[in-house]
């Protein structure tokens, strides 16, 4: 069974933050990718490196992943993911891209698409619908404010 939790951003777990994920929109649609050995689709992220903050990251693999030019972002929680008792500890971001050029040569990204709203065909089914949803929110609350 999978487990997924929020916190505030600024919540610092006594374990490593691991990974940054991006929910990324440009021109009111949301950004999702592909990996080169993969068929399914994903929100934008990855592994937190050695010396490296979760904001960098986020930045980092926006950029890597997506191809983002010029962006804004936020972030929008720290979450916990436990599977089969394990659990690691991630920050999800929202950007905003204003710009996008091609996905970098070295990136293992081999699609990216805009879309409405969630694909049915996840890598991470029963993640990535909590992290889309929560940052949902975020952007709907911050338009109203």
């Amino acid at each position: 069974m999978t487990e997924v939790n929020f916190y505030e951003p600024s919540f610092d777990p006594q374990a490593k933050l691991t990974y940054s994920v991006i929910a990324a929109r440009h021109k009111d649609l949301w950004l999702f990718v592909r990996h080169h050995k993969r068929d399914t689709w994903e929100i934008a992220g990855g592994h937190i490196e050695d010396g490296e903050t979760p904001d960098a990251a986020a930045g980092r693999e926006l950029m890597e992943e997506t191809g983002a030019l010029d962006f804004t972002i936020d972030c929008v929680a720290t979450y916990s993911v436990t599977i089969n008792g394990v659990t690691d500890y991630g920050r999800l971001f929202l950007a905003e891209v204003l710009s996008i050029g091609p996905v970098p040569d070295m990136s293992e990204i081999a699609d990216v698409t805009m879309l409405y709203q969630l694909p049915a065909n996840l890598t991470h089914p029963e993640i990535q619908p909590h992290l889309f949803r929560k940052a949902e929110s975020f952007l709907l609350k911050r338009s109203a404010d």
